[in-house]
C-alpha cells in the first residue's frame, strides 16, 4: 500500500497522518541525540460517540476523544518507556528524555529489543478497516430508542429494560522504529492505519417480581451499514428474555453440555490464552510444551486469517510491526503453533508468530460438521443434557485448566428443549473439555476476533440443587 502521508485529517479526527509522522520523527531524532541506537515511537488518536437510553428516555450521551504519543528507548538491552498526551515539541522531548532515563536505570534483559529485520512488515495490505459513521447524538438516540421499542413491542411480558445503546468509535495511529540510528529502510518498521468499530445493543427484562428474567443481544461491525437493524436486535433480545421465563434449578448431575456459539468463543479464548507466549514462558499454562501434541479432539482445526478484508480481528501487522499471515494453529487436534510476540518468542527460543497484541480472526471448525448442523441439529446431538446460553464469572485456572462457572440455559430431553434452568454451576477441566468436544455446529457466530459454531462437550459436572 502507499505510505504517502496526507496533510488532511481523516473524517472524525483532528490530526493527520502527516502530523503523526512529524511527531514520531521528532521523538526518534531526539532519542538518537540522547545516545539511543534503537527506539520506537507511536502517535495515536481515537474518537467516538456513545448514547444510551432506558424505558424510552435518553440516559447518557458521551463523546470521547483521546490522543497519545508513546516512546520506547533501548540502551543496549535495557528498555525504557514513557508516554504523553501533549503533542507540543517540548513535551515530546521531555517524554523521550523520561524513557531514556528509565532505560538507564533498568536492569538488562537479554531478549529485549525491536523485532528482527526478517520479521518486519516492509509492505502491507489495505484491509478496509476504516468506515467512519457520521452519527449525531440525536440520530444515535433514535436508533437506540427504536431498538428498545422493538423489544417492548415483542410481547406484553417484556416488563422492563436495562436500556439500549449505540456506539460509534474510530482510531488511527502511526508508528516507526529506529535501529542502529537509522530509519526508513527495509527491516526497520514504519506504518499505521485507521480503523472503526460500531455497535448496537439492548437488554430487555421479561416477567415480574421474583420471576423476572433478563437477556440481551447486540450487533458490532466495522461499518455501520453491516449492523443488524435495531428492530431485529430488539426483537431477538426480547425473545431470548421471554424464553427464560419459568426457569428452575436442576439436581446435581453429570451430562453433556452444549455451549451456544457466542459462549463457545470463550472456550476458544481460553485455548488462545493457554498457548500464548506470556503464559508459556512463565510456566503458567495448562498447555505448556504442547507444540506438536494433541490438545483437542482429532476432528478439530483452528485457522488464523489476519488479512480478511473488513474483519473485526484483521491486522496487516501486529503491535510490533511484525507481518501477519494466514496459518493453521491446530490441525486434527494437534497444536501447530503458539501465539507469540517477539519478546515471548525469544524467551522460548522460538520465532515470533506476529501475535503481539493478540490473535487475528480465529475460526474453530470440526471435520464432522455438515451444512445442516444448525442449532436444532446440535440439540439432537446433545440428546439429554444442558444447553448453556449464559455464563457468569471468569472461572478458568490458567495453570491447571480447572473450569468452574455459574451458568443458565435450558435442560434438553430427547433433543428438544424441555425448560429453562438457572442458578447452576458447570465444572470440568479445560484439557478434558477440549479433548471431549464431540461436535461443532454450522451455526457459526463471529465474536470479535473469533468465529465458532455451538460446541458440544461430551461430559461436565453440573451443580444444582
Amino acid at each position: 500500500m502507499s505510505k504517502t502521508a496526507s496533510n488532511t485529517p481523516l473524517p472524525g479526527f483532528h490530526h493527520s497522518r502527516h502530523q503523526f509522522e512529524e511527531l514520531v520523527d521528532l521523538a526518534l531524532s531526539h532519542a538518537k541525540r540522547l545516545g539511543a541506537s534503537d527506539a520506537a515511537a507511536e502517535a495515536s488518536e481515537g474518537s467516538g460517540l456513545s448514547v444510551s437510553v432506558r424505558k424510552g428516555e435518553l440516559e447518557n450521551v458521551e463523546r470521547n476523544r483521546d490522543k497519545s504519543l508513546g516512546v520506547t528507548v533501548y540502551l543496549g538491552q535495557r528498555r525504557g518507556n514513557a508516554s504523553t498526551s501533549d503533542f507540543s515539541p517540548a513535551a515530546v522531548r521531555q517524554t523521550v528524555q523520561a524513557a531514556y532515563d528509565i532505560a538507564r536505570f533498568t536492569a538488562e534483559d537479554p531478549v529485549a529489543g525491536l523485532p528482527d529485520p526478517q520479521d518486519v512488515a516492509n509492505e502491507y495490505p489495505d484491509l478496509d478497516l476504516f468506515h467512519p459513521w457520521d452519527l449525531s447524538a440525536e440520530r444515535a438516540a433514535e436508533i437506540a430508542l427504536a431498538c428498545e421499542a422493538a423489544a417492548f413491542a415483542t410481547s406484553k411480558k417484556i416488563s422492563n429494560s436495562e436500556g439500549a445503546g449505540v456506539s460509534a468509535q474510530q482510531s488511527h495511529f502511526f508508528v516507526a522504529h529506529m535501529r542502529g540510528g537509522e530509519r526508513g529502510k527495509p527491516g526497520i518498521f514504519s506504518g499505521g492505519y485507521a480503523s472503526s468499530r460500531h455497535s448496537l445493543s439492548v437488554a430487555p427484562i421479561a416477567g415480574k417480581g421474583d420471576a423476572m428474567q433478563r437477556d440481551y443481544w447486540y450487533s458490532s461491525m466495522r461499518a455501520e451499514r453491516d449492523l443488524a437493524s435495531p428492530e431485529a436486535v430488539g426483537r431477538y433480545a426480547a425473545e431470548r428474555a421471554l424464553s427464560r421465563l419459568g426457569s428452575r434449578k436442576i439436581k446435581t448431575t453429570e451430562c453433556p453440555v452444549l455451549f451456544e456459539s457466542p459462549l463457545a468463543a470463550g472456550l476458544l479464548g481460553a485455548y488462545v490464552q493457554a498457548t500464548s507466549g506470556g503464559a508459556l514462558y512463565r510456566k503458567t499454562s495448562f498447555l505448556a510444551d504442547s507444540l506438536g501434541k494433541a490438545a483437542m479432539a482429532d476432528h478439530l482445526d483452528i485457522v488464523e486469517q489476519p488479512h480478511l478484508r473488513g474483519g473485526k480481528g484483521s491486522a496487516p501487522f501486529d503491535d510490533e510491526g511484525v507481518r501477519t499471515a494466514e496459518r493453521a494453529v491446530v490441525q486434527g487436534g494437534v497444536v501447530q503453533g503458539y501465539f507469540l510476540s517477539t519478546y515471548s518468542a525469544r524467551k522460548l527460543g522460538m520465532r515470533t508468530t506476529g501475535n503481539a497484541g493478540g490473535s487475528h480472526n480465529l475460526t474453530l471448525t470440526s471435520r464432522r460438521t455438515r451444512a445442516g448442523d444448525d442449532l436444532d441439529a446440535m440439540l439432537k446431538k446433545l440428546g439429554r443434557g444442558l444447553f448453556v446460553t449464559e455464563l457468569m464469572g471468569q472461572g478458568v485456572n490458567p495453570v491447571t485448566g480447572d473450569y468452574s462457572r455459574g451458568a443458565a440455559g435450558y435442560w434438553v430431553e430427547n433433543g428438544v428443549i424441555a425448560y429453562p434452568v438457572q442458578e447452576i454451576t458447570i465444572a470440568g477441566n479445560m484439557k478434558d473439555m477440549l479433548m471431549g468436544i464431540e461436535a461443532v455446529g454450522a451455526d457459526a457466530y463471529n465474536y470479535g476476533a473469533k468465529t465458532v459454531g455451538s460446541v458440544l462437550v461430551n461430559r461436565m459436572k453440573v451443580a444444582g440443587s
